[in-house]
Order: structure tokens, then C-alpha cells, then sequence
């Protein structure tokens, strides 16, 4: 997704960053929410900083709480604007879901919905509160083609040319999109998921799935504990630069007392995440203020080096939009991520030389060898990271 953020770069956004993450905070209470509107929020600045966030239907939930005090019209109205169209958006989206999964259940392709809606109703009880902008499915690899052929047969267009397929290069997701509108679809396998530390277990994945009622309708999603980890993996996949998934790993830590943790220990574990779920966890208590639960307390803190990488991530989050953090902070984030040392070193190295669909797609990916791929990668991640500026 494009970052938009320009025309708050020289203003000091403090105040409205306090109130994102205070409406943000599980814990926050209404007084709390009403004490800190009236300190004179710059509207039009917290409306952009939310949207880049992704927490304006997580921060209109908050306002309606406080009965939108101290909020301008023109700001409501905007703001209501934004929520309607994300109502309109997740309807439309639900829709497809229950196309592509009637479709894929005649065709015998099992599927799982991961993120986006899902994680919208574990964290906030509403599929529709949480912004997304695609759907996630996740399906067997042996599955890819016979699941693109019927997306295709559906309407959708294939972002991945059918020869990319046959030749058996992996993208970073299999993308479709219905024609002429914003609706995007993206199918994932265990081969696609190439930030998990170890190799997805996808076996285990849909032996350990439930049913979530979606609309009225139930939908075959991940388990809380799978989708949990899911999302910590996620998050610092993307070096926790955006507020929404701390926020979500708050709502759910929160909301969801019933969690297994010994079993999500051992999801986390059995694909190399410990640290991915103890940041996660660690992140939620430092900047959103709920607290480690009891069963993983000892666990978080006995992983030396989980406070240094949360603070390295708060520290980063206001700069959303502004510029990326500099190569060699990422490289170093990334690498402790896996635990540093020679594990970090390693999973560095997959990741840099595991190609995506940006280095092949375009033109004569079915004459590339694998091996050319793999070792343009590093050059095109230095180019786009490697400025002194840190875009």
C-alpha cells in the first residue's frame, strides 16, 4: 500500500499519537478518551495519521463510546464517511468470500480465511471495525492451480501469469482482482508464508481449524492460537510499523481469556516464532498498556533482547508515511527477530535471497533460473532501502 503522508511531515504530532494509541489501548477508559479530546486534537492531521495506521474504525468505535465530544462537525462527517465506506467495503468482500469458498468446496480445495476479517472479529467482535483492504485464503500448495483456474472461472483476474505456475516459482501471494473495482483476493499456501522462520505446518493448521460465524454464515478460519501467532509473525514481517497490529494483538489478549497459551507456545515453536509472540505480546503491554498474561510471563521475559526490539518498534511507529527505517536497522531487527547470532544470520540470508513476485514477474520469468533470481534480490532490496535518508 502506498504511503501518503506528507502534509503533516514538519508538524509534531504528539497529541494526536497519544490519542490513537489511547483509543487504540483495550484498557482505555471513556473518561480517559474524553480528557484527552479536549486538549485540542488538530483534526484534519488525525484523521490522516489513523488512515495510515489503520485504526479509523477502531478510533470511531472509541468516539462513539464518548459520544463524540469535543469532535467538529466537518470531522464527524468525515469520519463517518470513512466508516461507511469500510461497511460497504467488508460487505462486498464477505460476498466474495461466500462465492470463492462455495466454489472451492465443490471442488474438494479445502480453505482457510487468515487476517482481515478474521482477526477483525477475534480482536473488536466486528468483522467490519478493523480496516483491510483484501482477502486473505490460505490453501494447500498442490492446490494453487486447480484454486486459480477457479478464481478465474469466477471473474477474478490472476495478478500471477499461468506460466509462473507451471514453472513453480512462488510468489509472496497469488493476487486476484475483480475487474474495475478495489476488491482484492489473496490465496497463500505453506510455500507463500516465506517469513515464517521455519516451514509453515499447513497440515497442522487445517487438523486444528474451527468455524467462525461471519454474517451469518459460518467460514473455515485458522484456530485463535494459529491466528494469533499468525499475526505476531505478520507484524514483524512488517517491523510492527503500523499501529493496527499492535492493537489487534492487544484486543485479542484482552478479549480472549479462553486462549491456550501452552498451545500457542508451541505453534510459535514449532515454526521458529518464540520471539515473533514474546515482541508481540511485549509490544502490546509497553505502548497499549495490556499486560503479559500470567502463562507467558516467564517465558517474555527470560528472551533477552524482546524490550530492545519493542522499543526500536515504538520508536519507529509515528514515522509511518514519513520514511522507512534505514537498511541497516532493518537488517539487524530482522535478524533479531530470529533470536540474532547464527540463526538470524541464516534467516536473513532465506529472506534476501528468496524471490518475489516484484523480481520476476515482469517478462521472461519462465526462462530465469531460480539461482539468477535469488541473487538479484539483494541488490533490488539495496536499491529501494539502501538511500542514507532510510527511504
Amino acid at each position: 500500500m502506498e504511503k501518503a503522508a506528507v502534509s503533516h511531515e514538519n508538524a509534531s504530532l504528539e497529541k494526536e499519537w497519544l490519542f490513537l494509541c489511547a483509543c487504540a489501548s483495550p484498557g482505555c477508559s471513556k473518561q480517559k478518551i474524553r480528557e484527552l479530546l479536549e486538549v485540542g486534537l488538530r483534526w484534519e492531521y488525525l484523521l490522516e495519521l489513523a488512515e495510515e495506521h489503520s485504526v479509523v474504525g477502531v478510533m470511531a468505535a472509541r468516539l462513539r463510546e464518548a459520544d463524540y465530544a469535543e469532535v467538529p462537525a466537518s470531522a464527524r462527517e468525515a469520519l463517518q464517511s470513512r466508516i461507511r465506506a469500510q461497511h460497504l467495503f467488508a460487505l462486498s468482500m464477505a460476498a466474495d468470500l461466500f462465492h470463492i469458498l462455495q466454489e472451492f468446496s465443490a471442488a474438494g480445495i479445502e480453505t482457510l480465511l487468515v487476517k482481515g476479517p478474521l482477526i477483525s472479529l477475534l480482536a473488536y467482535g466486528d468483522a467490519a471495525i478493523r480496516n483491510y483492504v483484501d482477502l486473505d485464503l490460505l490453501v494447500r500448495h498442490k492446490d494453487i492451480l486447480a484454486a486459480t483456474q477457479h478464481m478465474e472461472k469466477l471473474g477474478f483476474e490472476s495478478d500471477v501469469p499461468l506460466s509462473t505456475l507451471q514453472a513453480d516459482k512462488i510468489p509472496g501471494e497469488y493476487l486476484f482482482k475483480w475487474p474495475g473495482t478495489r476488491r482484492i483476493i489473496e490465496l497463500h499456501t505453506e510455500r507463500t508464508f516465506r517469513y515464517y522462520p521455519l516451514p509453515m505446518r499447513v497440515e497442522d493448521l487445517f487438523a486444528r481449524q474451527r468455524r467462525v460465524a461471519l454474517d451469518g454464515r459460518e467460514v473455515p478460519g485458522l484456530s485463535l492460537e494459529d491466528e494469533f501467532v499468525l499475526n505476531c509473525i505478520h507484524g514483524a514481517k512488517h517491523f510492527w510499523e503500523r499501529l493496527m497490529w499492535v492493537a489487534d494483538i492487544a484486543a485479542v489478549v484482552a478479549r480472549h481469556a479462553e486462549m491456550d497459551w501452552p498451545k500457542a507456545q508451541q505453534a510459535a515453536r514449532d515454526v521458529g516464532a518464540e520471539r515473533m509472540l514474546h515482541l508481540g505480546l511485549q509490544l502490546a503491554e509497553n505502548l497499549l498498556q495490556v499486560r503479559v498474561p500470567a502463562a507467558m510471563r516467564n517465558a517474555v521475559k527470560q528472551d533477552q533482547g524482546v524490550n530492545r526490539l519493542a522499543e526500536q518498534a515504538i520508536r519507529w511507529l509515528p514515522q509511518v508515511g514519513l520514511a522507512d527505517p534505514p537498511l541497516r536497522e532493518r537488517v539487524l531487527f530482522r535478524m533479531g527477530m530470529r533470536g540474532g547470532g547464527v540463526r538470524g544470520a541464516l534467516y536473513l540470508l532465506r529472506l534476501s535471497l528468496s524471490p518475489t513476485e516484484e523480481d520476476w514477474v515482469e517478462g521472461a520469468e519462465e526462462k530465469r533460473s531460480w539461482i539468477w533470481d535469488a541473487l538479484r534480490r539483494p541488490f533490488r532490496l539495496l536499491k529501494k532501502y539502501g538511500g542514507g535518508d532510510g527511504t
